[in-house]
């Protein structure tokens, strides 16, 4: 199993219309709707891939829990996220006590990543893993701060 990849995961909604919408706006593609089961689901990817995929089910209220999960992207997709996110009415959100001026770096893998919420508060994450050594005791910062402290910055 070491080498096995995540295929898909699943998140709650609680209006599957608007969840549908939302998620096509970030270009999700619609693989499926059950509709007597409330579920839609996507292909994440380029055009034509069938090798992710996301599932958003309709529940009741009592039966809602939030999740989280991440979009892998480019560096330079990452640097572009707030205008693509503003473009879609989308508010970036603070992280690890970090405003989002600018991407979060996690400094023990590194990877950076902006933060943001779906409709129904799913906590949803655009993500690239970074080139050069982690230095964990950093914490997270945001990435200029990372730049200053590695050796091998992003080309």
């Amino acid at each position: 199993m070491k080498n096995a990849k995540i295929y898909e995961t699943h998140v709650h909604t609680k209006n599957l219309e608007t969840a549908i919408n939302f998620y096509e706006s970030l270009g999700l593609r619609i693989a499926f709707i059950i509709e007597d089961r409330r579920v839609a689901f996507f292909y994440l990817g380029e055009e034509g891939s069938r090798e992710q995929m996301l599932g958003v089910w309709e529940v009741r209220k009592e039966e809602f829990t939030k999740s989280h999960f991440a979009f892998s992207a480019t560096y330079e997709e990452l640097l572009n996220i707030p205008n693509y996110l503003k473009e879609k009415g989308i508010t970036l959100r603070p992280s690890f006590g970090l405003k989002p001026t600018e991407p979060i770096v996690h400094s023990w893998m590194p990877a950076a990543s902006y933060y943001f919420y779906d409709p129904d508060g799913n906590s949803l994450e655009y993500i690239t893993l970074l080139e050069g050594e982690p230095i964990p005791q950093l914490g997270p910062v945001h990435l200029s701060t990372w730049l200053k402290h590695n050796e091998n910055p992003q080309s």
